[in-house]
């Protein structure tokens, strides 16, 4: 987007954010998803797959119940984010473009991560280039790295999603939390693994943008479809149910497939839509992390 359009998005973005998002979420929070650390929290029923090292046996002798202790995050903790500004996210037929969801999706991450002295950085990825924006504390760096999310030009081209999540593996570091955004348009195969293996040293979210028409089509006669990436069109009787009917039926079918990598990855799954309130569905998606963190018996 130009820089003036940039500009106005950004400072939207910051009244709704601090004006909105901390209005909904009131009270004690920590963020998007439970952040490494060593410092005990809460205590809650075992489940399958918890480390036994962290057994709570007094709780554990006093409910006769299995528990395990709940650390919180370590200060200074370190978030990377991996935006994906392909050129397949300069589609929007709702309220935005995909591409404006990305990075209020961005502001979002940064703002709920970014207190306390913790660190956040960024890799942004196009059809030609990967940069990476080196992690820095504080809210006037991250407010930096959001404009420069922002001010990232498209590239005509199709982009390479596995090398921008590799980007976050490379070089190794300390566990924190990675966040890739994007719409995961792309082979799975193509991001599966590297997200796979970002999964396995860091708490994982993935932000998958989303617009209905992709998910549908509605019936309004002759539409002109144009391949953001390639350039090339095609014109589809949209009227036809028999078409709709089976584009929306592969539309589930990738989606479900994109939605079951995610889960292999071990990753959060957070789905935003143009049509919708993202800050309603982010509160929402908080609000479950929150809850499935202290389910159980809590001390």
């Amino acid at each position: 987007m130009d820089n003036q359009r940039a500009e106005l998005v950004l400072g939207r973005l910051q009244l709704l954010i601090t004006r909105k998002l901390d209005g909904l979420l009131q009270g004690d929070y920590l963020g998007l998803l439970p952040g490494p650390g060593s410092e005990a929290g809460e205590s809650r029923e075992y489940r399958p797959g918890d480390d036994v090292r962290r057994m709570d046996w007094p709780v554990t002798a006093r409910t006769t119940m299995p528990h395990v202790r709940q650390t919180t995050a370590d200060r200074e903790l370190e978030t990377w984010l991996a935006v994906d500004l392909s050129a397949s996210l300069d589609f929007g037929t709702a309220r935005c473009l995909k591409r404006d969801l990305a990075l209020a999706a961005a502001a979002a991450v940064s703002h709920l991560t970014v207190r306390g002295g913790n660190r956040i950085g960024a890799v942004v990825g196009t059809a030609t280039a990967v940069t990476r924006l080196p992690a820095r504390p504080g809210r006037k760096d991250a407010q930096g790295l959001l404009r420069t999310i922002a001010h990232t030009a498209p590239q005509p081209g199709r982009g390479n999603l596995g090398d921008l999540i590799d980007a976050l593996n490379r070089p190794p570091r300390r566990r924190g939390q990675a966040v890739v955004i994007s719409d995961f348009m792309a082979p799975v195969d193509e991001w599966s693994r590297p997200l796979r293996k970002l999964g396995v040293r860091h708490d994982l979210l993935a932000v998958e943008v989303v617009d209905p028409r992709e998910l549908e089509l509605p019936d309004v006669g002759v539409m002109v479809f144009t391949d953001p990436e390639t350039g090339r069109t095609h014109e589809v009787q949209t009227a036809d149910p028999v078409l709709r009917a089976k584009y929306a039926h592969a539309a589930a079918a990738q989606r479900a497939e994109i939605a079951s990598a995610l889960r292999g990855a071990g990753a959060a799954h957070l789905r935003l839509r143009t049509d919708s309130d993202w800050l309603i569905d982010i509160v929402r998606f908080v609000a479950a992390q929150r809850h499935a963190r202290t389910r159980g018996t809590v001390r």
